[in-house]
C-alpha cells in the first residue's frame, strides 16, 4: 500500500541478500504504517459521524496488539524464506500496488460518505439501479464490508485490493502467498507430467491477485481461475494481462456448480471465500472442488482464523463481524471445515495459521 514502486528484478539479483532482505523489511513496515494510519483517520470519522458504531466493539487489549504484532512479523519472516527457498522468486515481494494507488486511493475516501449512509441507515443490500441483479443467489447480493455495489460493480473491483491490504496491515499478499508452498509441494505428485500440463484452478479468483502469486511460483502451468463477479474478473483479466505471455483463463461462474470436468485439475486454491457463505454453500463448494479435482490433486483454502484454534482472539473476530457487515461470518468461525473437506472425500493433510488466517491442506485419493 506505500507509495514505493516495485524494484526491478536484475536489481535485486544483484543485492547481497542481507541488503536485500532489509528492502522487504522497508517495504512491509512502510506498508504497516501507512495502513494503521488510514485505518486511524478513517476509524476517527466514521465514529464522529455514526457514533453508535463505538457501542458494538471492544477495545482490544496491549497483550493481545503485542500478539498481533509479532504474527505479523512471523508472517513477513516466512515469506522472506519461502523466497529464499526458491518456492517463488524474490521479486514477487515487492510487487506493490502502486498504479492502483495512484488512480483509486482518492476513492477510498470518497466513498466512506456512502459507507456512512449505509452504517446509519443499516442497509445491507442496496445496489446502483444499473447493478444486473438476476441469477445471483440471494446470500451473495449483500453489500460485503458495506461496500456500495458489494461485488458487482467495476468501482468495487477497483478499490477492493487497497481496502483489503490495509485491513490486513499490509500484508495481504503475505498471507495469500502461504497457499504456495503447499501448493507447489502437492504438485510434485505428478512429476511425471510435464509442467505445460499441469492445470491449477483458483476458486472465488476475484482480482486475481493469487493467480499473479501462482504465476510466479509455477512460471509454466495452466492457469484458471472462476468467479462470481463479472466485475471482478474483469479486474483480474486486466492484471494478468500485464504479464504480455499470460493468457487468462477466466470463467464467471457460481463455485456452487463449477463449469469444468470431472478429474480435470492438479491443484486448486480458495482464498478468502468460505467466511462469506452461508455453510450449506461452503460444503457444495468443497464438494465442487472435489469433483474437479484429480485423484492425488490438492486443494488449499486460506481463509480467517477460527474460534478452536485462536480462542484468544475471540474479540477482535467478534469486532470484525461488528464493524463490517459480515453476515456469516459468525457461524464460519465456528465451522469445521475439516468435516467439511472429509465428508466431500478429501483427505485432510494439515491445518496452518498464519496471522490471522488458517489454511487447510487437502487432498484427493
Amino acid at each position: 500500500m506505500s507509495m514505493q514502486s516495485t524494484p526491478n528484478p536484475n536489481l535485486l539479483s544483484s543485492l547481497p541478500e542481507a541488503l536485500t532482505k532489509l528492502a522487504y523489511q522497508g517495504f512491509q513496515q512502510s506498508k504497516s504504517v501507512f495502513s494503521l494510519a488510514h485505518k486511524t483517520i478513517s476509524d476517527r470519522l466514521t465514529d464522529t459521524i455514526v457514533p453508535s458504531r463505538q457501542n458494538i466493539t471492544t477495545s482490544l487489549s496491549p497483550e493481545l496488539l503485542l500478539e498481533l504484532q509479532k504474527r505479523r512479523n512471523e508472517l513477513c519472516e516466512i515469506d522472506w524464506q519461502d523466497a529464499q527457498k526458491g518456492v517463488y522468486p524474490v521479486d514477487i515481494l515487492f510487487d506493490s500496488l502502486l498504479p492502483d494507488f495512484l488512480r483509486y486511493y482518492p476513492e477510498v475516501w470518497l466513498d466512506l460518505p456512502k459507507i456512512w449512509a449505509r452504517l446509519q441507515q443499516k442497509e445491507y443490500q442496496t445496489f446502483a439501479k444499473d447493478i444486473e441483479k438476476e441469477g445471483y443467489p440471494r446470500y451473495y447480493l449483500q453489500n460485503f464490508h458495506y461496500q456500495t455495489d458489494g461485488y458487482l460493480s467495476d468501482s468495487s473491483a477497483h478499490l477492493y485490493d487497497l481496502q483489503v491490504d490495509i485491513l490486513f496491515n499490509g500484508v495481504a499478499d503475505s498471507m495469500r502467498r502461504r497457499i504456495l508452498a503447499p501448493l507447489k509441494e502437492g504438485l510434485k505428485t505428478f512429476s511425471s507430467v510435464q509442467p505445460y500440463h499441469i492445470k491449477v484452478l483458483d476458486v472465488a479468483c476475484g482480482t486475481g491477485r493469487t493467480l499473479k502469486n501462482i504465476r510466479a511460483t509455477l512460471p509454466k502451468a495452466s492457469l484458471f481461475g472462476v468467479d462470481l463477479s463479472p466485475a471482478y474478473l474483469r479486474k483480474a483479466n486486466q492484471l494478468l494481462s500485464e504479464n504480455p505471455k499470460e493468457l487468462p483463463q477466466l470463467t464467471h461462474a457460481n463455485a456452487e456448480d463449477l463449469p469444468h470436468p470431472d478429474n480435470f485439475f492438479h491443484g486448486l486454491s480458495c482464498v478468502f471465500l468460505f467466511h462469506e457463505l452461508p455453510g450449506f454453500a461452503r460444503q457444495e463448494v468443497i464438494n465442487q472442488c472435489f469433483r474437479v479435482t484429480k485423484p492425488g490433486g490438492t486443494f488449499i483454502i486460506c481463509d480467517s482464523m477460527q474460534l478452536s484454534d485462536s480462542p484468544e482472539f475471540e474479540v477482535m473476530m467478534n469486532n470484525f463481524s461488528a464493524m463490517f457487515h459480515e453476515p456469516y461470518y459468525q457461524d464460519y468461525i465456528r465451522d469445521n471445515l475439516g468435516e467439511r473437506l472429509e465428508k466431500a472425500g478429501f483427505e485432510l493433510i494439515e491445518t496452518q495459521l498464519h496471522f490471522v488466517s488458517k489454511y487447510w491442506i487437502a487432498r484427493k485419493h
